[in-house]
């Protein structure tokens, strides 16, 4: 996946990664570059692959090294891998504090894990892979509790039903593993199961 502007990588990838994305999207919604909006020739299946394991890297912000090997971990579990892989991307610390609100894009939840604003059960983590298992509580640390880049996304957070919110308190428990249709990721996991079972 590009490094660089956020931004050209959300057109490039047709997601709005960031609040700030979302806004430039809306007025350009076409691929960047001086041929994004020309009509492109067919795409083979392989590039499709692709793109789609790239969509899910950049909404998750892991590594090739990272979603490899998660890819693998799903695989042994049982059930469908596709789902298998989105919920242990979901439950990651970082990941986490996005959807509870306590960050507006997944790189903001990232620096914030790693500057150590976020505790589990009372415990500094300073690891955004962390996986998080049903019943750990995620809270804000006393001293960023009242930090505006942490309240002001919290005023407007809609968390997802697996996470039960507490704004007085600035914490948020994982209640269960999510459901497919709990998790608000654009993905055809389909493509991502055939891209890593070549």
């Amino acid at each position: 996946m590009k490094r660089g502007p956020k931004v050209k990588i959300a057109r490039a990838l047709g997601i709005a990664l960031t609040p700030k994305a979302a806004r430039i999207m809306e007025r350009r919604p076409n691929p960047p570059g001086q041929h994004g909006a020309v009509t492109r020739r067919k795409v083979s299946d392989y590039k499709k692959q692709l793109v789609e394991k790239q969509r899910l890297r950049a909404q998750y912000n892991v590594s090739e090294r990272q979603l490899r090997n998660a890819f693998a971990e799903a695989t042994r579990q049982p059930g469908n891998p596709g789902v298998r892989l989105l919920q242990l991307l979901e439950m990651r610390l970082d990941a986490v504090v996005l959807r509870a609100g306590f960050a507006r894009s997944i790189y903001a939840a990232r620096q914030a894990v790693t500057h150590g604003h976020v505790l589990v059960n009372g415990q500094k983590v300073d690891r955004p892979s962390y996986r998080l298992r049903p019943g750990d509580m995620v809270a804000l640390s006393a001293r960023s509790r009242d930090m505006p880049a942490f309240t002001v996304p919290l005023e407007n957070a809609r968390p997802p039903a697996y996470l039960q919110l507490d704004r007085e308190r600035r914490q948020a428990r994982v209640a269960e593993i999510p459901e497919r249709e709990q998790i608000p990721v654009q993905s055809e996991l389909s493509l991502i199961v055939e891209y890593y079972s070549r």
